[in-house]
């Protein structure tokens, strides 16, 4: 790996300049809308410069700093308990604050789609109406949402089943009272996995939902 090249030499620049921010800032609040905008931005960023130059690259990682032009620090102790009351927890879905100030909500396959589809099965409607109702209490928050498939079968309707999948909980947010301009959809297909796809259990793991909720600057 060449460390001099000019994407990583940027995204150090910009950790630095995240770190002198913090330095400056006064108040507590302050600090932490700091660190949240500059630690989403630079670990994005930083990420994507050692995986590549394009942009959507830059967005891998950390989870919407990037996208979301900043995160700012925000406690996340209710809606997190607000989640895992409806359920999570027994079914298997982590919800888990991110480096960059987020808070992702992970929908496994286990609980979210059938096989091949996109239509959200019903045991999960607990969960999403509870990051619906945590939205619409906190307006000031926003929802990144994130359908993964593993990589079973072609590309390209992989690709087109994890958007699917991410517009399908975007639309039941909505129906919940959410406005749609508070809701951003993507779908990554097989190319962002968390386990080996050589096994069934891996695959399983690979095939999910993130919805990852966050503050914008």
């Amino acid at each position: 790996m060449n460390v001099k090249s000019p994407s990583l030499r940027l995204a150090t620049l910009l950790a630095a300049g995240v770190l002198v921010a913090g330095c400056e800032t006064t108040s507590h609040q302050q600090q932490q809308t700091a660190v949240g905008t500059g630690v989403g931005a630079a670990v994005g960023a930083g990420l994507g410069a050692l995986i590549g130059d394009s942009s959507s690259a830059a967005l891998i990682g950390a989870g919407i700093g990037a996208l979301a032009g900043g995160v700012a620090g925000y406690n996340w102790d209710a809606i997190r308990g607000n989640v895992q009351a409806a359920g999570a927890s027994d079914m298997g879905v982590d919800v888990s604050e991110q480096p960059d100030g987020s808070l992702k909500v992970n929908l496994p396959s286990t609980v979210s789609f059938a096989t091949d589809s996109y239509q959200i099965n019903s045991q999960l409607y607990p969960v999403l109406n509870a990051v619906a109702q945590s939205l619409n209490q906190n307006p000031e928050l926003r929802a990144h949402i994130v359908g993964h498939t593993d990589s079973t079968g072609q590309l390209a309707y992989n690709q087109t089943l994890s958007e699917n999948r991410a517009r399908s909980v975007s639309n039941y947010l909505t129906r919940q009272g959410v406005a749609a301009g508070r809701l951003t959809t993507e779908g990554r297909g097989p190319n962002d996995p968390i386990a080996s796809n050589d096994t069934a259990a891996g695959r399983a793991e690979n095939r999910r939902v993130e919805i990852y909720l966050y503050r914008p600057q």
